[in-house]
């Protein structure tokens, strides 16, 4: 799709589209929608970070949060190398002597009034979060100094950064604290819910196998080891393709458990057997 500004034609980039379910924890949920709402026409929506471990599932809230809002969701992977024109606008050569100027997907969001999920804002650079300022307060608009155009959001735009709690990540400037608000953590699940999680996602496994990945990670969070749903997902997912191999051999391999345990040390690592269990 083409759309043109100022004389400046666009073009857009295509919305997400990926199968996500978000499993307990609604306060999270609620928060991250109350942020969102607009209470009054003098009223702006907020602009949430949702800050967590990695794995914790930040990105799967955020997009099941649009999904509930009925909008077109565009993910925008911030890195260090990150520049001002990747998240506007960038100029690609298109035959001889012409130029293409190419939306990313936080601009089609919002000139389309979709919700944009900037993942990992906080491996960005400050240059790159300064070109966002303006769309963060009230000003709510962008401007590509390459295409050479200011671009408004629509009314219905919205956009929440992810944020993980690890050491391999920039502060934010202060200025952009200040418009990335409300913070909120999403922690690690209780049991039920933890399971849940694992059966949303592995729903052809047995209960065995995800009763037993699901106590591990229990016991891994109340040491606050950093082992999240996602490690539970692979390890659960690997020790059944083991399994599945093993019946194949007429099941002259390992038993189960072993075949759990030797799951766990291919994921995390030896150290993380100090958490799991022996049947």
């Amino acid at each position: 799709m083409v759309v043109e500004i100022d004389g400046v034609p666009l073009h857009l980039a295509h919305p997400d589209e990926i199968s996500v379910t978000w499993v307990g924890q609604d306060e999270v949920m609620r928060q991250l929608l109350a942020a969102w709402l607009v209470i009054d026409s003098r009223d702006i929506p907020m602009n949430p970070r949702l800050i967590g471990k990695p794995g914790v599932g930040k990105t799967t809230l955020a997009y099941a949060a649009a999904q509930r809002l009925g909008r077109e969701v565009y993910i925008m992977q911030a890195t260090v190398d990150t520049r001002p024109e990747d998240l506007l606008v960038t100029p690609v050569i298109e035959g001889e002597a012409r130029l293409r100027y190419v939306a990313s997907p936080l601009v089609t969001a919002m000139l389309r009034g979709g919700v944009a999920i900037l993942d990992e804002g906080n491996r960005m650079s400050e240059k790159s979060w300064a070109s966002l300022a303006p769309l963060l307060d009230n000003r709510r608009y962008v401007e590509s100094i390459v295409a050479g155009i200011k671009i408004k959001a629509h009314p219905l735009f919205r956009i929440v950064a992810t944020m993980n709690d690890d050491a391999s990540t920039f502060d934010l400037p202060e200025y952009i604290h200040s418009r990335l608000q409300p913070q909120i953590l999403i922690d690690f699940p209780e049991r039920h819910e933890e399971l849940a999680i694992l059966k949303e996602n592995l729903p052809f496994s047995d209960d065995h196998i995800l009763n037993y990945v699901t106590d591990f990670l229990q016991q891994a969070h109340a040491a606050d080891e950093r082992y999240t749903a996602r490690d539970g997902i692979n390890i659960a997912r690997f020790a059944m393709k083991l399994e599945h191999q093993n019946s194949e051999q007429d099941g002259t391999g390992q038993t189960r458990g072993e075949l759990l345990r030797t799951a766990i040390v291919q994921t995390l690592g030896e150290e993380a057997l100090r958490y799991a269990g022996r049947s």
